[in-house]
Formats: C-alpha cells, structure tokens, sequence
C-alpha cells in the first residue's frame, strides 16, 4: 500500500458545500473528484473524503483536524472563517502550550484545531487528530503503539507525558505525534466530562492494492473491535476504519459496472476483490 491513509467526514448531503468551503479557506486546495456520494478533495496537500452518509451519524470532536499556522495573519484569517456560524470550543487565545491555539467547530460540525507555530521540512501542515475521553481517556499511548505496529511506512515521532502529581491525569498523553504510512497523525488523553466518543461521523481510510492487503488490515484492526459492512469496522478503541480496495474507484466510474458493483460489496463485511472484479 502506497497511497495515504485519509479522513472521510459524514455529512448530510452538504459534502460538496464543505469541500467547496474549506477550498475557499486553504491555499494549495482543489476538488479531486465529485459525486452524488462522495466528494474527494485536498486542502494544503491534505487528501480528504466527504461522504453523503445521511443523518445516521454526526461528527464530534474525538477526531479533530490540526492545521499548523506559520504566522498570526494565516491563523486569524483561518479562525474568523472556520469559526463564523460555527461553535468556539476553545477560543483563539494564548495558552501554556501555545502562543495563539484555537478549538472550534465550524458551520458544518468540522472539529479543527489551530495554533501558530512553524512546520518543519517535510511535515504536513494538517493532520487528524484523537481525542481519547471519557471510557477510552489513558488509552492514547495504547493506540499509537498498536496503530504505528499494523501500518508500515510507521513511526513514534514524540510523546509528551503528563508529569503531575495527580492520579487520574498522571501518565495520560498531554500530546503525541506519529506517522502511519508518512502520514502525520497526532492524539491526546482528554480529561473531564464529554457527551462524545470515537463514531463514524469522522473514518479513516486505507485503499490497498490487493486482497492480502485488506485481510491483514482488517485482521489486526477488528481484533478486540467489531465489523460492520461495506468495508467499514471499528478497532478495539471505537475508531472507525474503512478498509477498500485501490480498484474500487475505478469500477465505481464505470456507469455500465457500478450498480452491479455496489449490490456486490453492499453485502460484504471485508470487501472481496474476486467478487468485485467478477460482477
């Protein structure tokens, strides 16, 4: 598998406005591809899927997107944008850890954090971000290891443990950063009381090139966690993953092929790539 491992964001029909929104917001951004249930597009060379799910699930803050900001004209503008209809969780301001960070969610319920910094050479200006709460609150450092064991390409790039002398917080993650497939990902424990947990509103999503990929993925992440259909699962910590195949977006632009297709993996688990290619 060479290709990134990207967020979907679950909306209600308003996929295309939000890729469209963030577009407008970003610089280096473009719309891959559009249809009437996916949109594919980029956003500072950040790979991102917006699927029109329906109403079934909501996107919530335990899967944040992190946007490192290199100066306070880049931050403000971003912020008054993304945060204009939108729901301030933390506002704009200086913090222990950062000179300027923000935590908002915009108009379409897109959790995002910012914060003024400087990127070094060959990082991502934007990464996804776990928040690990309430029954899965300590388990951050637990996830990073298993993650950055399954994915090759993997690496723990810095743990910043909290230190302090109370119990409940003592050796949660503050912050980490690490690489699946050189891609940046980062996670935190999050103390205190949140009405949220890992769900499908936000997915992460693996294509791999051939069958023994997908059964190797699906494998290691449903262990401890449970299936679901279509390509979709959910690992030991409640985060969903959408394991499928690289060939699927070809067959899907085949008007002849697709609906034949989407009958065959709509009563799948794991997706069979034999099947798909035979329909």
């Amino acid at each position: 598998m060479k290709k990134p491992i990207y967020p979907c964001l679950w909306f209600d029909g308003n996929a295309k406005a939000s890729a469209d929104f963030y577009c407008s917001i970003f610089k280096n951004s473009k719309i891959i591809n559009n249809t009437p249930m996916v949109v594919r597009f980029e956003i500072e060379g950040k790979l991102i899927m917006g699927l029109n799910g329906g109403p079934m699930f909501k996107i919530n803050p335990s899967i944040s997107l992190f946007v490192t900001c290199e100066t306070n004209e880049e931050i403000e503008s971003i912020w008054n944008q993304l945060s204009k209809e939108g729901t301030i969780m933390m506002p704009l301001d200086q913090y222990p850890w950062s000179e300027k960070y923000g935590f908002v969610a915009d108009k379409f319920g897109v959790c995002w954090q910012l914060m003024l910094g400087e990127i070094p050479p060959n990082r991502q200006k934007i990464m996804p971000c776990f928040l690990f709460v309430g029954e899965q609150y300590g388990k951050a450092q637990a996830a990073i290891k298993q993650y950055t064991s399954i994915f090759p390409n993997s690496k723990i790039q810095n743990l910043s443990i909290d230190e302090s002398e109370d119990q409940q917080q003592a050796g949660s993650l503050k912050f980490g950063n690490f690489t699946l497939e050189n891609q940046l990902f980062a996670a935190m424990d999050g103390l205190g009381e949140h009405h949220f947990q890992f769900n499908e509103g936000v997915s992460l999503v693996v294509e791999c090139d051939n069958q023994s990929e997908i059964d190797s993925y699906w494998t290691k992440l449903t262990e401890g966690g449970s299936e679901s259909q279509c390509g979709w699962l959910k690992d030991r910590f409640g985060v969903s993953w959408q394991i499928v195949p690289t060939i699927l977006s070809e067959l899907m632009s085949d008007p002849e092929k697709a609906p034949r297709v989407v009958q065959a993996f709509m009563k799948m688990k794991k997706f069979d790539i034999e099947t798909l290619l035979n329909t």
